[in-house]
């Protein structure tokens, strides 16, 4: 009997599974892969950035159930398993010198303590592939670096029944590989914006170049490049669920389905660890695992 596929996601914050990975998730599911998608915090501190619910009294009173149900509904829609750590959002801090972060968020937590809360969920789903954050967290969020760490703890400590004894939590199990998210990626943008504007068309990508190159950002190797264009919608339709934090006619949606498609039909990561041999670059985040399931 071959060994059943099981991928999982470690995201900060309902939302960010469908804006990071989701086409992937939903190629996989289809595939027969379990995927199962950890939310860190509950998005409590996320402003509402929909500018259509903007100023809504129940949801501003509300929004941590508000979010909790948007997650339900994205949850479906990807086909995947869902469950929260548990963790309350830090919010993203502003201004010069930032504020301290608030008391009792995740990014203060101790990170042994929270990468715990995971261990027990690698353990129990036992997962071959994890997908995560870089260590800048895809962006300065303190949320999502800490999902970071986080996760790089909880990859190595789910095999450690020393460290995170297996009476506490559970069985031990050593995933083989992990990624870090790196869809937002240069080559991708450019693409995307010079295949706009040779069709005569508006790109929403021109600011988001010059801050590129304003901010220095250091590219990352991605080793890996899912092609999953056939689930864009299915991405898109998840990423609209989101409905307080995704505005359906804002920058997201403005690039044509089809010219996508055309041009990046692929998601991409960057290998962080492999305990499988593998040859770079990759198409399937599961190479060097299938051969031998």
């Amino acid at each position: 009997m071959t060994e059943q596929l099981r991928l999982m996601a470690v995201h900060a914050h309902p939302d960010d599974e469908s804006s990071k990975g989701a086409a992937t998730m939903a190629k996989y599911v289809s595939e027969g892969v379990d995927v199962l998608v950890v939310t860190c915090t509950g998005g409590e501190r996320g402003s509402i950035l929909n500018p259509k619910l903007q100023g809504d009294a129940y949801i501003e009173a509300n929004i941590h159930e508000v979010r909790r149900k948007e997650m339900d509904e994205a949850r479906e829609i990807l086909g995947v398993q869902q469950e929260w750590l548990g963790y309350v959002d830090s919010g993203l801090p502003e201004g010069d010198p930032l504020p301290p972060l608030p008391e009792g968020c995740f990014a203060l937590e101790d990170v042994e303590g929270a990468a715990g809360r995971l261990v027990r969920s690698i353990r129990s789903f036992r997962p071959q592939v994890i997908t995560t954050y870089d260590e800048n967290g895809g962006y300065p969020h303190p949320d999502h670096i800490m999902t970071h760490k986080i996760t790089m703890v909880a990859f190595e400590g789910a095999a450690d029944a020393e460290r995170f004894p297996e009476s506490e939590f559970g069985p031990v199990f050593q995933p083989r590989k992990l990624y870090y998210n790196q869809g937002f990626n240069r080559p991708r943008t450019v693409a995307l914006h010079e295949a706009l504007l040779a069709r005569g068309m508006e790109s929403p990508y021109g600011e988001w170049l010059e801050r590129w190159t304003e901010f220095e950002r250091v590219e990352r190797t991605l080793t890996t490049h899912v092609p999953c264009a056939e689930f864009f919608e299915i991405r898109d339709k998840a990423l609209i669920a989101h409905a307080t934090q995704i505005d359906p006619d804002g920058g997201w949606f403005r690039v044509p389905m089809e010219l996508q498609k055309e041009v990046w039909p692929t998601e991409e990561y960057e290998l962080a660890k492999s305990l499988v041999d593998t040859s770079l670059p990759e198409d399937d985040l599961f190479a060097g695992i299938r051969e031998n399931a």
